[in-house]
């Protein structure tokens, strides 16, 4: 049985492109288009695809939030990313979203064709340079846990309370309040309060509203 493919880009050329590549041949079939995130999920629903060749950067939805909901509407579905941008900030979400592949738009046609065939066996296939950036975050330290006291003082930070306000609700000296926030600050390589709050949120210490 051919695999049953999705294209997703919001540029018409592309699309054409993409559908040539696969055109070829019995072993693909390109069963719908789209040109945004919306349209993408309501073309899924409608032709139950095997493998959903997506594009990050389009109108009217991330490319992160239509793999999560694509994910949410198929499990199972396999959702290979392939675009032009391999930094960080789009690696990372896509992948923590549930991509099954990230590759980006210079790669050849075969090994094209090969990824969409591995995407639908279950397999992760990466570019080089984004299979670098997932090995740089690996191996990038971890940031020291903070102590349960310490993210007490850095929740009631959050929620905007002052060092005497702190002191005040934990029945703790302006001084100690002092001295954890210097110990958050060393745990997480930061120098100010603020940059303290954005970095525990990032790391997962906080939740909305300044909830540890």
């Amino acid at each position: 049985m051919p695999i049953r493919l999705i294209i997703v880009d919001d540029h018409p050329v592309v699309r054409d492109g993409l559908r040539g590549i696969f055109a070829a041949g019995d072993d693909f079939e390109v069963v719908g288009e789209a040109a945004d995130g919306p349209e993408a999920l309501a073309v899924a629903l409608r032709t139950a695809p095997d493998v959903v060749l997506l594009d990050l950067r389009m109108p009217r939805m991330s490319g992160a939030e239509v793999i999560r909901r694509l994910r949410e509407q198929t499990p199972g579905l396999a959702v290979l990313v392939l675009t032009t941008f391999d930094d960080d900030a789009d690696v990372l979400p896509a992948i923590e979203q549930g991509a099954t592949g990230y590759l980006l738009k210079d790669t050849p046609r075969a090994e094209l064709r090969r990824a969409v065939q591995a995407a639908a066996r279950g397999e992760s296939v990466l570019s080089p340079a984004v299979a670098h950036v997932l090995d740089r975050r690996e191996r990038a330290p971890r940031p020291q846990p903070l102590s349960p006291r310490e993210l007490e003082v850095l929740g009631l930070i959050a929620r905007g309370a002052t060092n005497r306000e702190i002191a005040g609700k934990l029945f703790i000296t302006e001084a100690t309040v002092k001295t954890h926030l210097l110990h958050v600050f060393a745990k997480l390589e930061v120098s100010d309060r603020a940059a303290a709050v954005a970095a525990a949120y990032e790391n997962g210490l906080l939740r909305p509203g300044g909830e540890a």
